[in-house]
């Protein structure tokens, strides 16, 4: 429960992407994919143990919320187990990590230390940046531009625009999951003292955000194709567009926890649909 498996295929769908990038340069290798991918999933689970954590400390995971139960605030594990549980995931990331290392070079070092303290401080640490409406910014950055980037980078050790702007639709969609929490959580957050942008704009301005994260995701195959040199194969992710329109109508008329969790899962599996079409739209490119 503590791991949020549902936000988990989340932190696949970059690595997917990076990975059909390399392939598309001639430059795949599997088994730096493969330990990016691990990386990728322990940074996932080291963010949700950290903002399990310090959210129940902070007082914003309360007893009226309508989200999952958090394992901290409902005394399925005590504080000091999960505290053990931060240490263990951290360990297991810096193993994986000094291999990326090893293979990539100092710059993997910088950006893994980066990744491991914004996962720490999203909601923990002297200036928890998720309490002051950054997170949408650090989950874009993190989770899609750098996990894409990143993945490519340990395989090719190279960086292009094309990977660069391939980053941006998975960072959007990633960010949408944060802002369906959000919505969701606005009402405690905002009695908690914690100023998400969802607080600081309101319900209307959240819904907003995310028709206009899913749009300018949508809009990036159109770039890659006309843009890049792919082909029109690139446009596959747009077979999803029905189930983006669907989750932005829900999250536009729900109110209740439930209906609200479902969005959230949904948009997590939307993000991975979506990066696994873009994923085989490169290959096809390639191929023909």
């Amino acid at each position: 429960m503590a791991m949020r498996p549902k936000t988990l295929p989340a932190a696949l769908a970059p690595v997917v992407v990076g990975a059909a990038l390399a392939y598309a340069g001639g430059r795949f290798d599997l088994l730096p994919a493969l330990a990016a991918a691990l990386g990728a999933l322990l940074l996932q689970i080291l963010s949700n143990f950290a903002n399990d954590y310090s959210d129940h400390f902070r007082g914003a995971d309360m007893a009226d919320r309508i989200g999952p139960v958090r394992v901290t605030a409902s005394g399925l594990i005590s504080p000091a187990q999960l505290r053990w549980g931060i240490v263990v995931v951290i360990a297991l990331a810096v193993g994986v990590g000094l291999y990326l290392v090893w293979v990539g070079g100092w710059p993997i070092l910088v950006v893994g230390v980066a990744a491991i303290l914004a996962a720490l401080a999203y909601t923990g640490g002297p200036f928890p940046f998720g309490y002051y409406g950054l997170g949408e910014f650090c989950v874009f950055m993190f989770l899609g531009v750098v996990a894409v980037c990143g993945t490519y980078f340990v395989q090719a050790q190279v960086m292009t625009w094309g990977v660069l702007v391939a980053s941006a639709p998975v960072g959007l969609l990633v960010t949408a999951i944060l802002v369906v929490n959000n919505y969701r959580d606005i009402d405690t957050d905002r009695r908690a003292g914690k100023r998400t942008l969802a607080v600081r704009i309101g319900r209307q301005g959240a819904r907003v955000e995310y028709a206009a994260l899913m749009a300018l995701a949508y809009l990036t195959p159109l770039v890659l194709w006309l843009g890049f040199g792919n082909t029109i194969w690139v446009l596959a992710p747009w077979l999803t567009a029905p189930l983006a329109i669907k989750l932005a109508r829900t999250l536009a008329a729900a109110t209740d926890g439930p209906t609200l969790n479902k969005t959230l899962a949904g948009t997590a599996r939307l993000a991975l649909f979506f990066s696994l079409l873009l994923a085989t739209g490169i290959l096809l490119s390639t191929w023909f």
